[in-house]
């Protein structure tokens, strides 16, 4: 199938050239030009504009970073829209509002162009690797019309209700992605303050009812002291401005959300919004005064003589 993918950034450019392995022609736009050049080495063609890249695909798959450039990308000068034909798909599978995904779907069916908002989950590791877990909604016969496509960058392509529908799922997922960092971040620093190697802590409780995916990508991470991102602050702030945004529309309060929000607005603030959201443990590290890292290893032979 012909695909064009605009966004190449950390998420894009793997999700990309999985498309390409899995055979497709693929044209991209990005503003990076090795990036380009990286992916025209696997096959890819290039194109100046949005509506360049509608032009010459049946479906335009979007990865951008907020509303506003998921709009500007598809309706605006020289946007998808622009170039779009009878029977062309548009693939949202940024993150972002659900009115704003309700409202370029709107105007992309003035134009006979269908839509599905696709969010995604699982970073960079899983962008990579293939296996991220899609959220999809729309019309589910265009669904099962492209869903081969996202599954060619997933383990798992869900559908989730009419249009908007995944990107309130994502927001779900979001809320839950951030307060289980929140919770990882305060009983490590707990067990830290309380004098227990937290690593030992981490392996004790990950087998049970406290163990989660978020448990186990984080913590080795913390202790690591790694909070390269992965997936940025700034971008959890996003997520979570959204889910905050959209459940005081629909009167459907969030207050643990909005405490998580706050704390990384701190980090933020002081200068950390590029780092992984697994750096959130850094708040709860300056209040009480510790640091959650990996301990050195007693040497056995010396212990055992």
């Amino acid at each position: 199938m012909k695909i064009g993918f605009i966004g190449l950034g950390i998420m894009g450019k793997p999700m990309s050239k999985n498309l390409i392995k899995a055979g497709h022609e693929v044209v991209v736009l990005g503003r990076n030009p090795r990036v380009l050049d990286e992916l025209a080495a696997l096959g890819a063609r290039s194109a100046a504009t949005p509506k360049e890249v509608a032009e010459q695909v049946q479906v335009v798959i979007t990865m951008l970073p907020n509303s506003p450039h998921v709009k500007d990308v598809v309706l605006g000068q020289n946007g998808v829209i622009e170039g779009a034909k009878l029977g062309l798909a548009v693939i949202d599978m940024s993150s972002i509002s659900p009115l704003a995904t309700r409202e370029i779907s709107q105007k992309l069916a003035q134009r006979g162009v269908e839509m599905l908002d696709a969010p995604v989950s699982g970073g960079e590791s899983k962008a990579i690797d293939g296996t991220l877990a899609v959220m999809v909604g729309g019309k589910r016969e265009v669904f099962e019309k492209y869903y081969d496509v996202m599954k060619a960058m997933a383990a798992s392509v869900v559908f989730t209700g009419g249009i908007g529908a995944g990107n309130v799922t994502k927001l779900a997922n979001q809320v839950m992605v951030a307060l289980n960092i929140a919770a990882v971040s305060e009983a490590l620093v707990l067990a830290t303050k309380a004098g227990v190697d937290p690593e030992v802590v981490y392996k004790a409780v990950r087998g049970g009812a406290a163990g989660s995916a978020v448990l186990d990508a984080k913590a080795p991470l913390m202790f690591d002291r790694k909070f390269n991102p992965g997936f940025r602050i700034n971008l959890m702030i996003k997520d979570l401005a959204n889910a905050l945004d959209t459940a005081h529309g629909i009167g459907a309060p969030l207050p643990q959300t909005a405490a998580v929000m706050e704390m990384m607005q701190a980090l933020k603030v002081g200068g950390l919004g590029d780092s992984d959201h697994g750096a959130l443990v850094r708040f709860y590290e300056a209040m009480a005064q510790v640091e959650v890292k990996r301990l050195p290893q007693p040497d056995i032979a010396k212990t055992t003589k």
